[in-house]
């Protein structure tokens, strides 16, 4: 996949998100694994939004079969994102609780990702 995201580059609900470096295929069971991580970190406190969604259909055929015959039956599903795509965002918890619940977010993910945060978001210093 070349070039850079065209859409979803930017933050459009959350204060604070991350955002991918690569072009890669991220499935399912990757960006379950990722919210899992977001929502127990957080423990249920603010709102995650998850800013792409797999339906892209991927095929596989089984081992050792010959070539020919057809395509396989479909395996499982992928969403496509290249760079400056926005992948997970977040709201209503503190900077700091953001920024350690999308890192272990993006431990999940088999791309490098950076930590963003909406222009106009200032911290909340009530003590």
């Amino acid at each position: 996949m070349k070039g850079n995201a065209q859409r979803g580059s930017e933050l459009a609900f959350g204060s604070f998100g991350i955002k991918t470096l690569q072009s890669k295929w991220l499935t399912s069971r990757q960006l379950e694994a990722a919210r899992v991580a977001v929502t127990r970190y957080m423990q249920r406190q603010g709102q995650i939004w998850i800013r792409v969604f797999p339906d892209k259909p991927i095929t596989k055929k089984p081992a050792e079969v010959r070539m020919g015959k057809g395509k396989g039956s479909p395996e499982g599903f992928v969403a496509p994102v290249t760079p400056g795509r926005i992948i997970i965002e977040c709201d209503g918890v503190p900077y700091d609780v953001a920024k350690e619940a999308l890192r272990l977010a993006a431990q999940k993910l088999p791309v490098t990702t950076k930590f963003v945060v909406r222009r106009d978001y200032v911290e909340n210093t009530k003590s």
